[in-house]
């Protein structure tokens, strides 16, 4: 059902929360208030490639309530659908390159052990192991005739490199990788591999292996960062990001033949990302500019930038292209509105919407912009932000508010759209989503800042951004809460124990409590960066473990004394479902609200959207009883009552 809401016109116009005044406000409009149900049937749809001959392309999207393949015309029209799971769900890979078979993949409900499979006109087959075997696409060779994947099959810590005949499915290892290097690129010629050490969750070492001496040769000479990217098309270069000497990550060149490096692009944001075309008539680049993502293609042959047109008034945040390189898709979006997906034809112009992903209920005027805050924290240190308005706001309506904590340690609050911040945002919850020291996107040595610091200096960010929330004319400065999922959900708990007056609730969602269990049962093909993720969080089978324990949430919940909901799925292989089971039932011994909503079917975020419709609807519920709304509800025995649900498969 929609829910009206009044919304003053004075609010709309891009004043701070300093600048409006009661003067400012003209006759108030009506704004929708949509429901949980209507915002999840946002359709997340994504292109995968186009079919050999360009007439269709390949689309995986969740709009039959998980996600599944489909086709497309190029020229635009409807989706037909090509498999119809209703149980785990199935993401597409690409096309073949000379005919219409498919290659997709999928796990088993979440645990992140995924199968590649091929769909032809006979049927569906299993090219990769069944049981306990991770295996992930890693591009298609030069002619088209193989593809490569890494495979954890020989050794369950390490992922080996693979090629697989496409005529008859025979496969053969490349690369045996004893070390514990993640692979990082092949050379069209198939002489060098690329390969990267990680040290810590930011430096690590990178090594070309060439594949006809067997000779490792190792491209950086200080502990710096670096990525690797792509070769040229003829083979003769390599190129890669480091942050040598440098804040932010640029672009190198390596000539293949004598070993030189030069720079190639630096920038004052993080070079993210750089490629080549099939056939190498364009190089594509991305950069992380204060938590937007910029894309820039250049004709190499010219050396002049290609425009691209400007859909809709919307920001192009990817592009990629068609063998032959003659048409690109492109995906389109902002803060507020959901991202589509469109053919763009290069030589006449012209491009044609594959995808209208926003639900027809909503009203696209309805739905926020982000704005990039900044805010000074405890010690002076400037921090970024990610901040959502809701559009009924005014200092006559003042709104409660979230502090919102992203996934990590290391990750980043983007400029994006989220269907569930839309969600909480049109229901009159401002958001303010804090990219806290340890955030990546703001330079190397802001993201070390947390090193073996969780706990307490980041934290005190996130309390800053309470802080600075309070502030704002139009937030009610007694109705702030903390909501993040993973390391945002350790943040959360964080909080709620270590400074349990500074939040009135906490939205957990599936998030660390105990360091010490989950750095001891980390995946195992996750072995590779397991010693660098160690340097940053701390060792769990050393001395380490006192600091561990300390920071760790489980082992202190008696000082829990705020609302709380937790949310977790029973297949996550990164945050155990046990973390979630013990601090439920530690914080429940406080007697204040505690509800438990527990998906047998999801891992380490929801996918399904009948357990996102719960889940979501279950946060908004818990903040409009216990941030909006009423006090907790108190029982007979004097006691506070909690609840429990449990989503079944």
């Amino acid at each position: 059902m929609k829910k009206l809401v009044i919304l003053s016109l004075g609010v709309l116009l891009c004043y701070s929360c300093k600048q409006e005044k009661k003067e400012d406000i003209a006759q108030p409009i009506k704004i929708e208030q949509y429901s949980i149900e209507q915002f999840m049937d946002n359709e997340n749809a994504r292109a995968n490639g186009f079919s050999h001959d360009k007439s269709t392309v390949l689309m995986t999207s969740n709009r039959s309530g998980i996600y599944n393949m489909y086709t497309v015309p190029a020229a635009g029209g409807e989706l037909t659908p090509i498999t119809k799971s209703d149980s785990s769900s199935v993401y597409g890979i690409s096309y073949f390159p000379k005919d219409d078979r498919i290659l997709f993949r999928m796990d088993g409900n979440g645990d992140e052990i995924f199968k590649i499979f091929v769909k032809d006109s006979s049927g569906i087959k299993r090219l990769t192991p069944e049981k306990n075997v991770r295996a992930l696409f890693r591009g298609w060779a030069k002619d088209g005739k193989s593809f490569f994947y890494g495979s954890n099959e020989r050794n369950p810590k390490f992922m080996d490199h693979y090629e697989m005949n496409i005529a008859d499915f025979t496969s053969k290892m490349i690369y045996e990788n004893k070390d514990g290097m993640q692979f990082g690129g092949m050379s069209d010629d198939r002489k060098y591999i690329a390969l990267t050490k990680p040290s810590t969750m930011n430096d690590n070492d990178l090594y070309l292996l060439n594949t006809e001496t067997n000779e490792k040769v190792k491209i950086n000479e200080n502990i710096c960062g670096n990525s690797s990217r792509d070769f040229s098309t003829d083979s003769k270069f390599f190129y890669y990001t480091t942050d040598e000497n440098s804040e932010f990550d640029y672009l190198m060149r390596y000539n293949l033949e004598n070993g030189t490096k030069e720079k190639v692009i630096e920038k004052n944001w993080d070079i993210t990302g750089f490629y080549f075309t099939q056939n190498g008539k364009y190089q594509v680049m991305f950069t992380n500019e204060d938590a937007k993502t910029v894309m820039n293609v250049t004709d190499i042959a010219t050396g002049n930038k290609v425009d691209f047109p400007a859909i809709e008034g919307q920001q192009i945040i990817s592009a990629s292209f068609s063998r032959d390189e003659s048409i690109a898709l492109l995906r389109v979006g902002g803060s507020n509105t959901p991202t589509n997906s469109y053919a763009y034809d290069l030589t006449s112009k012209e491009y044609h919407k594959l995808t209208n992903v926003l639900n027809k209920d909503i009203n696209p005027d309805h739905l926020v912009d982000s704005e990039v805050v900044r805010f000074k924290s405890f010690d002076g240190l400037e921090i970024p932000a990610i901040y959502y308005k809701p559009k009924q706001a005014s200092v006559d309506n003042k709104v409660p508010a979230l502090v919102w904590v992203h996934g990590g340690p290391g990750g980043q609050s983007r400029q994006g759209f989220s269907s569930i911040i839309q969600y909480l945002v049109n229901h009159g919850y401002a958001i303010l989503a804090v990219n806290n020291r340890g955030s990546s996107g703001y330079g190397k040595t802001f993201f070390k800042m947390d090193d073996q610091n969780h706990g307490d200096k980041d934290l005190k960010d996130c309390v800053a951004g309470k802080d600075w929330l309070a502030q704002q004319e139009i937030i009610d400065k007694n109705k702030i809460g903390i909501i993040g999922g993973s390391y945002g959900g350790y943040m959360t708990m964080a909080a709620l124990t270590y400074t349990p007056e500074e939040f009135k609730v906490g939205v957990n969602i599936f998030g660390v409590t105990n360091w010490l269990r989950t750095l001891k049962s980390i995946p195992p093909w996750w072995e590779s960066f397991k010693e660098a993720l160690y340097t940053e969080m701390g060792d769990p089978n050393t001395a380490d473990s006192v600091r561990l324990r300390q920071i760790s949430p489980l082992f202190h919940t008696e000082k829990v004394t705020k609302p709380l909901i937790v949310l977790q799925g029973a297949k996550d292989p990164r945050v155990l479902k046990v973390e979630s089971d013990e601090i439920v039932e530690g914080v429940r011994k406080n007697g204040i609200p505690v509800e438990y909503v527990l998906f047998e079917d999801e891992g380490h975020g929801f996918v399904k959207k009948e357990n996102q419709i719960e889940a979501y609807g279950r946060v908004l519920k818990f903040l409009d009883k216990y941030l909006k709304g009423k006090d907790s509800e108190v029982i007979n025995d004097g006691k506070t009552k909690s609840t429990e649900i449990e989503k079944e498969s």
